[in-house]
């Protein structure tokens, strides 16, 4: 199993455009990026890849990593930055599964399934396969379970990918709070490599109008506002998960210039070999 990290940022990525924070300008100055979020999953047994999440920089991503193009997409939760990139399979993809829950969200009376299905009812080489979370089904070759997360007000899933014939697991905690339910836990524990939403530091709580939620034993938050892991949230999870590598994603142009870029929060086109 061969993990690239196509896109280790949030909704505006870093550099953030007409941003001159000292992070963006870093990240420049560097050459590294964070765009949108979305993970590439190669399985060299089967010749096949699983795109997890279609990042609106699909175009950018695909030709800037030597990854190549999805034989199978999955869609975690409908906010646009993990969803609408999907519009990239007119002309380039053939015949694509794209699989998400299918399960109800009251906030929107309609499933992920039903919602990509709705919005993509125009893309020919799209066929939705809808999914029932925690029941694991086969996708490019691999194990792959949704796991339910908490990301108010929508629904969002966490989801295990485990090759049958080695073992190796990846887990991602998809976009949540640390409020992660007991059995979305047990299935992503023990994974060979953790992404970890870790949208900020827990010190940036302040500055949220909600503040932070689930702070530990020492006070430190774990969850900013009510949607996202604190970096804190995201190492304390791995911990509780026994994960043996962890990458922090899906993070904010805000992490103070000093710690933008320390270990482990992760920057684009990382692979990891599983």
């Amino acid at each position: 199993m061969r993990v690239t990290l196509l896109g280790t940022g949030d909704t505006t990525g870093t550099p953030t455009p007409g941003c001159d924070c000292e992070t963006c300008e870093q990240a420049s100055e560097m050459g590294v990026e964070r765009t949108r979020f979305s993970v590439h999953v190669r399985n060299d047994r089967t010749g096949e890849s699983l795109l997890v999440d279609a990042s609106p920089d699909f175009r950018h991503q695909f030709l800037t990593q030597d990854v190549d193009l999805p034989d199978g997409i999955l869609v975690s939760h409908v906010h646009f930055d993990h969803l609408d990139g999907l519009g990239n399979a007119y002309r380039l993809l053939d015949d694509v599964p794209v699989y998400a829950a299918d399960e109800t969200d009251p906030e929107t009376g309609e499933s992920v399934a039903e919602t990509v299905e709705r919005k993509y009812d125009y893309l020919d080489a799209v066929t939705v396969e809808p999914r029932s979370p925690l029941s694991t089904f086969r996708a490019c070759g691999f194990d792959v379970t949704l796991v339910p997360v908490d990301h108010p007000p929508l629904v969002c899933y966490g989801v295990v990918v485990e090759d049958p014939e080695t073992g190796a697991k990846l887990s991602l905690s998809g976009d949540t709070n640390y409020a992660i339910p007991d059995e979305s836990r047990e299935r992503l524990a023990d994974p060979d490599l953790l992404l970890a939403d870790a949208i900020v530091p827990a010190s940036l709580c302040e500055h949220h109008p909600l503040g932070g939620r689930h702070e530990g034993a020492d006070g430190v938050p774990r969850t900013f506002g009510t949607k996202h892991m604190t970096r804190e949230g995201a190492l304390t999870l791995a911990d509780d998960l026994d994960a043996a590598r962890t990458r922090l994603v899906h993070l904010a142009h805000f992490y103070p210039a000093a710690e933008a870029f320390e270990e482990p929060l992760a920057v684009d086109g990382e692979v990891y070999e599983l």
